[in-house]
C-alpha cells in the first residue's frame, strides 16, 4: 500500500493542444478570410478534433507589406476581416453590390491591392445605410475612447494625405497643433465617422466569433507584436513614449541580430520606445494595450518578448541589422505594474532568437510560459534547447510557426544528416507521414501546450508558407481553399486523444 504522505496528482492535467492558422487565412468569398459562418465551421472543427486552442496572428489593420506585425494601431481591427455576408443581413449592402467583388478571385492567394481599392467602398456604402444615433455605437465610441478618437482621426488624415505616413503631413498635422486639428474635425466629420463605424462592426462582430467559441470550449490566442508601426496612430498620437529625433522620425530602430531566422538579423523598422518616459507614465499605454488585447482574445501571445529584458536598437537609417547594439528593456517593472493593475494573466511569451541567462530568468519570473519550434531541435549533437527531452512543461511547443517553413517544405529542404537524425529520433515513417510524425513529436512531448499550423496539417509545401523574413510581397497571401475535412479532424482527434490532450 502506497504511503498515505504522497499526494499523487494528475500531472497531465494542463496537457492541451490547438491549430494556428489566421482570420485571412479560412476559405470564402470576396478575396480573404472574415469573420463570418466559415470562422465558426473552424471552431466546430476544433472541438470535434479536441483541440483548446484556436491561434491567430495579430488583427490589427495592416499597412505597408501587408504584414499583421505592421499596423495603423496596435488597438483597431482589420476592416478586411468584416464578414460582407453579415453586412448584407443586416440591410447594409446588397448581393448586387457584393458580386463583383467575387469574380477572378483567387481562392488559395489574397491579392491585398485589390482589397485595398475594393473593400473600402464596399463599407462606405455600408456606412451610407448606418443609423449612427444608435445607442450600441455611441456606447463603443465612449468605451473605447482611449485609442479610438485618435486612431479615427488619424486615419481621417491618412484619407485626406493620399494615404501618406503621417510623418509627410503639413507640420501642423503632423505635430498635432490643437487648433489645426479641431478644425480637421469640424470639417470632416464623416469621415471621422467613418473609420469610428469600421471599428464598431469589426469588434461587434469579432466579440460575437469569440462568444461563439468560448461557449464551445475554444479559447482565442492572440498575438501582439513587441514594437507598433511608425506609421500608426500609437506613435502620432504618442511621440513622447517613443526614441524619436525632433522632426518626429525615429532616432533609433528595432530588429534582431543574426539567428535562426536570419543569418543577416532582421532590420524590422519600427521605432523603439523611450522606456524612462513609459515609466514615467507608469506605463499607461502599456497597460491600455494588454488591457484591450484581453478583451477580444482569451490568451496573449508576445512576440519577441526577450525585448523587454533587453533589445537590439538600430541607428535609423541603416540598411542592415548588423550595426545595433543591445540596450536595456524594463523587465519586470513592466509586468509587475500589469500585474497590479490588470492581475494574472495567461500570456506566452515568445522566447525564441538570442538567449541569455538574464533573459531566462526574466522569463521564469514572469512565470510566462516559453516557446519551443521542433524545426530547430535536431543539430549535429542533439542537445538543442528545441528538443523534446529537453523540455520541461511550461512550454508551448510549436512544429514551426508564421515565420518558418511549412513542415513539408522544411523536410524537402533538409540535408540528409539532419534529416536522419529527426527520422531516428521521432521515429518518421513514409507511412505515418513525416509531418504527423513530428506532429507526434510534439504531442507526446511534455510541453503543456502543443500548436500546429493548419498547412502542417495538411502536409503543404512551401508555397503554404505565411512569412519569409526579411522579405516584401510575396508572404501573408495564404488561404484554404477548403475547410478542413472530417478525415483531418478525425486525425487530429486521435493524435490528441493518444497524448492526453483532449479539451477539457
Amino acid at each position: 500500500m502506497l504511503d498515505e504522505k504522497y499526494n499523487f496528482q494528475k500531472v497531465n492535467d494542463n496537457r492541451t493542444s490547438g491549430v494556428l492558422m489566421h482570420i485571412s487565412s479560412l476559405p470564402g468569398p470576396y478575396g480573404i478570410g472574415t469573420m463570418g459562418e466559415n470562422a465558426r465551421k473552424f471552431v466546430d472543427f476544433l472541438v470535434n478534433a479536441g483541440q483548446t486552442y484556436w491561434q491567430v496572428l495579430p488583427v490589427g489593420p495592416t499597412s505597408y507589406g501587408d504584414s499583421p506585425y505592421q499596423s495603423f494601431s496596435t488597438f483597431a481591427g482589420n476592416p478586411y476581416f468584416i464578414d460582407l455576408e453579415y453586412l448584407k443581413n443586416d440591410g447594409l449592402i446588397t448581393q448586387e453590390e457584393l458580386n463583383p467583388l467575387n469574380e477572378n478571385v483567387d481562392i488559395e492567394k489574397i491579392d491585398y491591392g485589390r482589397l485595398y481599392h475594393e473593400r473600402y467602398e464596399i463599407l462606405r456604402r455600408a456606412f451610407e445605410r448606418f443609423d449612427l444615433s444608435s445607442i450600441d455605437f455611441s456606447s463603443f465610441c465612449k468605451q473605447e475612447s482611449f485609442w479610438l478618437n485618435d486612431f479615427s482621426l488619424f486615419m481621417a488624415l491618412k484619407d485626406a494625405n493620399n494615404g501618406n505616413s503621417w510623418t509627410q503631413w503639413d507640420e501642423k498635422y503632423k505635430s498635432r497643433n490643437k487648433q489645426a486639428l479641431k478644425e480637421f474635425e469640424e470639417t470632416n466629420k464623416k469621415d471621422i465617422f467613418f473609420h469610428l463605424f469600421i471599428q464598431y462592426i469589426f469588434y461587434k462582430q469579432w466579440i460575437a466569433l469569440k462568444e461563439y467559441a468560448n461557449s464551445r470550449g475554444i479559447k482565442i490566442i492572440g498575438d501582439i507584436p513587441i514594437y507598433v508601426a511608425e506609421d500608426s496612430s500609437d506613435v502620432w498620437a504618442n511621440p513622447q513614449l517613443f526614441l524619436l529625433k525632433p522632426d518626429l522620425t525615429p532616432a533609433f530602430v528595432g530588429g534582431c541580430p543574426p539567428d535562426a531566422f536570419s543569418d543577416a538579423g532582421q532590420l524590422w523598422g519600427n521605432p523603439v520606445y523611450n522606456w524612462d518616459e513609459n515609466k514615467k507614465e507608469n506605463y499607461r499605454w502599456w497597460i491600455e494595450r494588454i488591457r484591450s488585447s484581453f478583451k477580444i482574445f482569451d490568451c496573449v501571445r508576445i512576440d519577441h518578448f526577450r525585448g523587454f529584458e533587453s533589445f537590439w536598437q538600430i541607428p535609423a537609417g541603416d540598411d542592415t541589422a548588423k550595426n545595433g547594439s543591445w540596450q536595456k528593456g524594463p523587465a519586470y517593472d513592466l509586468f509587475r505594474q500589469i500585474k497590479e493593475d490588470l492581475g494574472d494573466l495567461p500570456i506566452i511569451a515568445e522566447d525564441l532568437g538570442y538567449m541569455t541567462k538574464e533573459v531566462y530568468e526574466f522569463r521564469q519570473q514572469t512565470a510566462f510560459p516559453g516557446m519551443k519550434i521542433i524545426q530547430f531541435a535536431f543539430n549535429e549533437e542533439m542537445n538543442s534547447e528545441h528538443i523534446p527531452h529537453n523540455y520541461t512543461t511550461d512550454y508551448v511547443v510549436y512544429a514551426g510557426t508564421h515565420d518558418n517553413e511549412t513542415l513539408r517544405g522544411w523536410i524537402d529542404n533538409q540535408d540528409h544528416a539532419l534529416l536522419q537524425r529527426a527520422k531516428e529520433y521521432a521515429g518518421l515513417t513514409e507511412e505515418e507521414g513525416y509531418n504527423w510524425g513530428i506532429i507526434r513529436l510534439c504531442m507526446t512531448s511534455v510541453a503543456d501546450t502543443a500548436i500546429f499550423q493548419l498547412q502542417d496539417l495538411l502536409d503543404l509545401g512551401n508555397w503554404a508558407r505565411m512569412n519569409l523574413p526579411g522579405t516584401l510581397g510575396t508572404n501573408w497571401q495564404w488561404r484554404a481553399k477548403e475547410l478542413p475535412s472530417d478525415e483531418l479532424k478525425d486525425r487530429l482527434y486521435r493524435y490528441t486523444k493518444n497524448s492526453n490532450r483532449l479539451r477539457k
